[in-house]
C-alpha cells in the first residue's frame, strides 16, 4: 500500500549526503560541519535532483537545538551563571549594539531605510546556539571559565532576541513597516504592556523553573531511574527535554533553546543527570548535524555571483566586526587575552534566530527579501569560516594551555 515517505526520504537521505560530506571533509582535513552545509545545499532547492521538505526540515533541526541546549544545561549550575553575568550581560547588549549600528550603517549605504538597517543589524548581532555549542566542544572549552561566559553571553542574546520578536510587529509601523494585526498598531502605550508583559512571563518561567521545576524533575528522574528500565529513563529525559521547551514557547513566549536550557539547568541538580546526559548523546549528535543540513538547504548558491561584495560586507560585519567588538569589550573587563580569543571566536556566526527576524522582518514589510538573503549567505560562510576562526587563536594560545584544555 502506498505510504507518505517525506519525513523518511528527508531523514535518510540528509543524513546519507551529511555522512558522506561530513568524511569527505575530515579526510581533507576540514571540519565535518562543512560536510553537512554541502550537504544541505545538494537537497535544497537551488540545486537540481532530490529535494527534502522545506517545512519538515526545520522542524528536525529546531529538535537538535532543543536537546542540545538541555544537555548543556545539565552541565551547568545556578551559581555557574550567576557567576559570569558580570561579563555576559554587559558584554551580549554591547555586541548587540555594536553589531547592529554596523548593520544600519551598510544597509543605509545600500539605500534601504532606518527599518530594514534595524532588522537586518539586529540579525546579524546574534550567534548561533549550535555552532558555538559545538565549537566550544570540539575545542574542550565548553566546561572551561571562557565556555561558561560564551553561554551566558548566548543566554542573553537569546532573552533580547525574544524581546525583539515581540516588540518589532508593535514597532513596524513606526519604522515605515505595516504590523501584521492592524489591531496591534496601537499608541504607544500598547508598547510598553507588551514589553511589561513579555518581561512578566520571561521571569514567571525562570521562577517556576528554579523553585518547582528543581523540586520535581530530579524527584520524577530518581524514580524513573528506580524502576531500572533504560528505555523509560530514556523517554523520560527526552520528555523533560522536548515537553519544556514547547511548554516555555506556547505559555511563556521564550525559545525552544532558552526553555530547555533552563530544563537542563533544574535537572542537574538530580543525582541522575550524569546518567540523563549519557542517554540524550546519540540524539543530540544526530539531530544536530539535520540543523546544519536545514541551514545549507536555505542557501542560494547564485547570490555569491550576483552580489559579491554585498556578501563580503555582510561577512565581514559577523566574522570580522562582531568579533573585535567581542574581543575589545572581554578585555576592557580585564579578562586574559585567550580568553577574549576564544569568545569572540565563539559568537563570530549567525543562525537560527537571524533566520526567525529576517522572516518577520520581510513579512512586516521592513526588510527586503535580498536582505534575508544575504543574512542567509552571511550565515551559511561564517558558520563553515567558524572553525577556521579557533585554528587561527589556537596559533595565538600558549602550548602549555592548549594541551590541558585537550586533557
Amino acid at each position: 500500500m502506498p505510504h507518505e515517505t517525506s519525513l523518511i526520504a528527508t531523514i535518510a537521505i540528509g543524513l546519507t549526503l551529511a555522512f558522506v560530506g561530513g568524511f569527505i571533509a575530515i579526510r581533507l582535513r576540514l571540519p565535518p560541519i562543512v560536510g553537512y552545509l554541502l550537504a544541505g545545499i545538494a537537497v535544497g532547492p537551488f540545486t537540481p535532483g532530490f529535494v527534502a521538505d522545506a517545512e519538515i526540515t526545520p522542524q528536525l533541526s529546531e529538535i537538535g537545538v532543543i536537546l542540545l541546549m538541555f544537555g548543556v544545561g545539565m552541565h551547568f549550575s545556578i551559581s555557574d551563571l550567576w557567576a559570569v553575568r558580570a561579563i555576559a550581560i554587559p558584554g551580549a547588549i554591547t555586541q548587540i549594539i555594536v553589531a547592529t549600528l554596523l548593520g544600519v550603517g551598510v544597509a543605509t549605504y545600500w539605500g534601504w531605510s532606518l527599518g530594514a538597517g534595524l532588522v537586518f543589524g539586529l540579525a546579524l548581532s546574534v550567534a548561533s546556539t549550535v555552532v558555538l555549542l559545538r565549537a566550544l566542544e570540539m575545542q574542550g572549552n565548553l566546561a572551561s571559565s571562557e565556555g561558561r561566559i560564551a553561554v551566558g553571553w548566548l543566554i542573553v542574546e537569546d532573552l533580547i532576541m525574544v524581546l525583539t520578536l515581540v516588540l518589532l510587529p508593535a514597532l513596524a509601523p513606526s519604522l515605515g513597516g505595516h504590523a501584521l494585526d492592524e489591531a496591534h498598531g496601537g499608541p504607544a502605550t500598547d508598547l510598553w504592556i507588551t514589553l511589561g508583559l513579555t518581561l512578566g512571563k520571561v521571569v514567571l518561567f525562570v521562577v517556576l523553573m528554579l523553585v518547582v521545576g528543581k523540586r520535581i524533575f530530579p524527584w520524577l528522574l530518581a524514580r524513573v531511574e528506580s524502576t531500572g528500565s533504560r528505555e523509560l529513563f530514556t523517554l523520560a529525559v527526552i520528555t523533560l527535554a522536548l515537553g519544556v521547551a514547547f511548554g516555555s514557547a506556547q505559555l511563556f513566549g521564550v525559545s525552544f533553546a532558552l526553555g530547555a536550557f533552563f530544563a537542563g539547568v533544574v535537572v542537574n541538580e538530580s543525582d541522575s543527570s550524569r546518567h540523563a546526559a549519557e542517554h540524550l548523546e546519540p540524539l543530540q549528535d544526530a539531530f544536530g548535524v539535520l540543523f546544519f543540513v536545514a541551514v545549507g538547504m536555505l542557501f542560494d548558491p547564485a547570490i555569491l555571483v550576483r552580489q559579491p561584495f554585498q556578501v563580503l560586507a555582510v561577512v565581514a560585519i559577523i566574522v570580522i566586526g562582531k568579533s573585535l567588538a567581542a574581543f575589545g569589550i572581554v578585555r576592557l573587563l580585564r579578562r586574559p587575552t585567550e580568553m577574549a580569543l576564544t569568545i569572540s571566536a565563539a559568537l563570530a556566526q549567525i543562525g537560527e534566530f537571524s533566520f526567525i527576524l529576517a522572516s518577520l522582518g520581510v513579512s512586516l514589510g521592513l526588510l527586503p527579501v535580498e536582505g534575508q538573503n544575504l543574512i542567509l549567505a552571511g550565515a551559511l560562510l561564517s558558520i563553515t569560516l567558524n572553525p577556521v576562526a579557533f585554528q587561527l587563536i589556537n596559533r595565538f594560545q600558549p602550548q602549555p594551555e592548549r594541551q590541558l584544555k585537550q586533557t
